[in-house]
Formats: structure tokens, sequence, C-alpha cells
């Protein structure tokens, strides 16, 4: 009979819930619009600037969401029993591929906001 681990560590299920809910936000509402931007003649010239205004004020609150990921993940405590050690793991790896989720969507929306300073490998805004 196969045993059933123990779900009862907060500090798993709140990064785990966190990292979900950034998950399904970045490819839900950020990674549509960039799609749009990036096709060829998708969006007329006229209605361009107002696109990537859209999508910096997106990627503004990717960045909240991302913190809030962030901050669950420092909660998260090593020392763990061994009961806990499989939920830890995989709320671990989970964080880890959104963080990959993020770097690749962070890296699309330089290339759309500043060409040129992504060109440079440089951020085009402080913070």
């Amino acid at each position: 009979m196969a045993t059933i681990p123990d779900l009862s560590h907060p500090p798993d299920i709140c990064l785990l819930l966190r990292a979900y809910a950034e998950q399904r936000w970045l490819t839900s509402e950020l990674e549509p619009n960039l799609r749009e931007l990036e096709r060829a003649h998708a969006i007329p010239e006229e209605q361009l600037g107002a696109a990537l205004a859209y999508v910096e004020v997106l990627w503004l609150d990717a960045r909240g969401r991302a913190a809030d990921t962030d901050a669950a993940f420092e909660c998260l405590d090593p020392e763990l029993s061994e009961r806990h050690q499989l939920l830890h793991e995989r709320a671990r790896r989970y964080y880890l591929a959104v963080r990959r989720l993020r770097g690749q969507l962070e890296a699309r929306v330089r290339g759309l906001t500043c060409p040129q300073e992504h060109a440079r490998n440089a951020w085009c805004s402080p913070g």
C-alpha cells in the first residue's frame, strides 16, 4: 500500500500556490500580449505605442507577483523532517520552473520595449 505524503507544511503549500498563480498569470496575461506584439504587422503602427506601454504595465505587475513568489520561496525551511521532503522538493522544482519562464518572458519584454539596450544586454528601466 502506498503512503500518502504529509501535505501539512504551510511554507511549501504557500510556495506552490504562489508559483502556480504567477505561472498562470504569466501564461494567460503577459505571454499572449507579447506574442501579438512579436508577430509582424499584427498591430497597426498607430496603436504600437499603446500596446508597448500596456506590456510595460503588465511587466510591472509581473515583477510584483515575482516578488511575492520569491518571498514565499525564502520562507522554505531547508532543515525539514523527512516526511516533508517530497513536498518541499516539488515546491522548489516548480518555483525554479516558474523562474525560468519569468526569465524567458523578461528577455522578450526587454527585446520589445528597449531593443537598443537589449542588444547591449542592459535593462532600460531602473530597478
